[in-house]
Parts: structure tokens; C-alpha cells; sequence
């Protein structure tokens, strides 16, 4: 599949799989900014990029597990949803849960992207039928 995309920034760099297509699912998103992220803080860091995503596909924005590991640097809306209409900017919002302020450099990796298609549904009001699992929320299946 592809798929058009456009730099809005001579520095952006497009979408790339580290390991190849058929090694990794998602593709590394990188920062064209150099920002600082403090301790608690959230911000939103620009990619440099615009997406053409045709109708029945989105992109999912995930966060990258080495940066939540080494430096606490995490997504609060993971996965972030990118719709097909959406034309603007792809910024990646990302929050600092750690205890020291967290550097960005333009061409660092802040993210993952995958591209999955998916189904519109319609709502038909109705009675439901019983399950074995029935109404256990939280916790429900035990440790």
C-alpha cells in the first residue's frame, strides 16, 4: 500500500521501519524540533509531516517502549488516532513521568505509526444476549 504523505519542514523525515517491513509493525516516528520536556509536563512535538490517509484506514500513534523504560517518556492518549479527514500536521503528544527534564533533538525517534484499516458500524438498540463472563468488569477473570 501506499500512501501519499507531504514535509511541511525541509527537516522533517518521513515514517521509517528500523528493522525493515517485515521484521517490525510499526514505523518509527522522529521529532523536527529540539524542545525540552520538564518533569510532569506534557507537550506536543511536531513531526514536520502531513498525511493523506484514504477513507477505511487510520493511523495509530503509539508510544515507543524504550523511551517509557529508560526516561518514563510516555503517550497520555495512546494510541493516538489519526483519521482519514485529518490533513494538518502530525504532532505526537508526549508526557515526562520521570524525575528529571527529558531533551528532544530534531531527528530523534518519539513514536511509533501503524496503519490499520478498520470498520464503520452502525448502532442497532436492542436486547443483549447472556455470556459467560455476563457483567464481571475489572479484575473479573481473577489474577
Amino acid at each position: 500500500m501506499k500512501l501519499k504523505i507531504r514535509k511541511l519542514r525541509p527537516e522533517a523525515v518521513l515514517p521509517s521501519y528500523a528493522h525493515g517491513p517485515e521484521e517490525d509493525a510499526g514505523m518509527d516516528l522522529r521529532s523536527c524540533a529540539d524542545l525540552t520536556i520538564a518533569p510532569g509536563a506534557t507537550v506536543l512535538v511536531p513531526t514536520g509531516l502531513a498525511l493523506e490517509i484514504p477513507p477505511g484506514y487510520e493511523a495509530q500513534v503509539r508510544p515507543r517502549s524504550g523511551l517509557a523504560l529508560k526516561h518514563s517518556i510516555t503517550m497520555p492518549n495512546a494510541p493516538g488516532t489519526i483519521d482519514p479527514g485529518y490533513r494538518g500536521e502530525l504532532g505526537v503528544i508526549l508526557h515526562n513521568l520521570g524525575r528529571q527534564s527529558f531533551e528532544v533533538h530534531a531527528g530523534d525517534r518519539i513514536a511509533q505509526m501503524i496503519v490499520a484499516r478498520y470498520e464503520r458500524v452502525e448502532w442497532e438498540e436492542s436486547e443483549l444476549q447472556d455470556s459467560t463472563r455476563g457483567e464481571g468488569g475489572f479484575g473479573s477473570s481473577g489474577r
